[in-house]
């Protein structure tokens, strides 16, 4: 009795057939390549979407005063 082979999928994106082997990175209906190619420009984007120091400091701001804000709607003491 022989191992048994991994199964044959077809790539939802470029329709060429592939072995879907468990280490396989990415989507199980996405092939080798097309999975590295979304993993590339996945990776450009987050370059692109990078925030600055100001933005970083802003958006640290306003994520202080949110938390102060539900911290006072949570514990104020109804009078």
């Amino acid at each position: 009795m022989g191992a048994m082979p991994f199964p044959i999928k077809k790539c939802a994106v470029c329709g060429e057939e592939f072995e879907l082997k468990p280490d396989k990175p990415g989507f199980a209906n996405r092939c080798p390549e097309c999975t590295a190619e979304e993993q590339e420009a996945a990776a450009e984007a987050a370059k692109k979407t990078g925030m600055d120091a100001d933005q970083r400091r802003e958006k640290s701001e306003m994520d202080a005063a949110r938390r102060d804000t539900i911290r006072n709607m949570l514990y104020r003491k109804d009078s």
